[in-house]
């Protein structure tokens, strides 16, 4: 019998599959077409302090090997999350959750932390400094490493639990991004978010996306996010948890190896509805194929050729 398990900054999840923030809303719609119970946790939606509409439409572009998103962080603002969909979710989901927090300023995250830090299923906190598409195109807050450390800083003075910061893979070098985090007292790093890209309508010469750029998912950024995962596990010590283009077990298998510790799906949830249910269910098997008896083993295992 295989050993699914990993221990993600402290906290035992029975696997590494995750749905990542921005796919899987807070989780209940998705309960009513397979038990999400089986999933190790989930990010749920990026949360801002205020209520955000989001960006102007059309927000969606198809790629080759992916889509280009721009929504703008549409949610119902912390308060409605606490007050609102946490007990929806409560409802269906019985495991610890990660909080996906968003803001646009050092406050503005440390102050819906804050209000989160009291909620008993929150486990993580999954602080997105990386968004590239909400105002513009305009790069994102978190590829200038002093807005990351400070961040990073003023989210651990409120908060007891896990700190995980949420890369933006739209920088030089992400490793001293990362670096900047662990010193910080990040307790992981995630990575990678959307690579800023844009599609042009031949018809009418205009971008497609109204916010002229968006963040570009799917199988096409996987290499990219290996390749950095890889990087940035030589670079620091915390845990990664791993995100890009995943659609199947051998992915997870290929972003473990590159040294993550657990791994998100994100593109491919809009794909198929059941696409975390199926690698998880596929996992087993996979590690049998490859001679794994237990995850943890392999974290990292690509250094080590």
């Amino acid at each position: 019998m295989v050993n699914t398990k990993v221990n993600l900054c402290g906290i035992e999840i029975d696997n590494p599959i995750i749905p990542a923030s921005g796919t899987f809303g807070f989780g209940y719609e998705f309960a009513t077409v397979y038990d999400i119970n089986m999933l190790g946790t989930f990010s749920f939606k990026g949360t801002t302090k205020d209520p955000r509409f989001g960006n102007p439409t059309p927000r969606i572009a198809e790629a080759p090997s992916g889509m280009l998103n721009s929504v703008g962080l549409q949610n119902p603002g912390v308060e409605k999350v606490i007050s609102e969909e946490l007990p929806r979710l409560k409802a269906c989901f019985k495991k610890l959750v990660m909080a996906n927090v968003s803001g646009f300023a050092v406050e503005d995250y440390a102050y819906t932390c804050e209000k989160l830090n009291h909620e008993e299923q929150i486990g993580w906190f999954e602080v997105n400094v990386s968004c590239p598409n909400v105002h513009g195109g305009g790069l994102a807050f978190g590829t200038d490493l002093k807005n990351v450390a400070a961040v990073t800083k003023a989210v651990k003075k409120v908060t007891n639990k896990p700190v995980i910061i949420k890369l933006s893979p739209n920088v030089t070098d992400i490793t001293e991004i990362a670096k900047s985090c662990e010193a910080e007292g990040a307790d992981g790093v995630s990575l990678i978010n959307t690579l800023l890209g844009m599609r042009i309508n031949l018809k009418n010469r205009k971008p497609i996306l109204a916010n002229t750029m968006g963040g570009l998912s799917g199988p096409a950024v996987f290499p990219v996010a290996l390749r950095m995962i890889y990087q940035v596990y030589n670079a620091v010590k915390i845990p990664i948890v791993g995100m890009g283009g995943v659609s199947t077990a051998e992915d997870v298998i290929e972003m473990m190896l590159a040294g993550a510790t657990a791994v998100q799906v994100g593109a491919a949830n809009l794909v198929d509805p059941f696409a975390c249910k199926k690698i998880i269910e596929d996992l087993p098997q996979v590690m049998e194929k490859y001679r794994i008896n237990s995850l943890t083993e392999i974290i990292g295992g690509a250094h080590n050729g």
